[in-house]
């Protein structure tokens, strides 16, 4: 089984639903994640920090500085 292509085609089903549907799965699917343990979050962060990494290595994804960072979102605030 596939899981990358499941969860694309639960994506692309999910994005047909109504916008009031989408935010109730919504809702629900982040209230899911409520339940894992430290010990869980932590490995997801891990596994999410290697995939950027992956990402930047590949040339897929850039660097931008803090100072850049900082800058478009204090004029974002303003």
């Amino acid at each position: 089984m596939n899981v990358s292509m499941n969860i694309e085609t639960i994506s692309h089903e999910a994005l047909l639903l109504p916008p009031r549907e989408r935010a109730q799965l919504a809702e629900r699917l982040l209230s899911s994640l409520d339940t894992l343990t430290e010990a869980e979050i932590e490995q997801l962060w891990f596994q999410e920090a290697a995939r950027r990494a992956d990402e930047m290595n590949k040339g897929r994804a850039q660097r931008i500085s803090a100072d850049v960072v900082y800058r478009e979102a204090r004029a974002l605030l303003k």
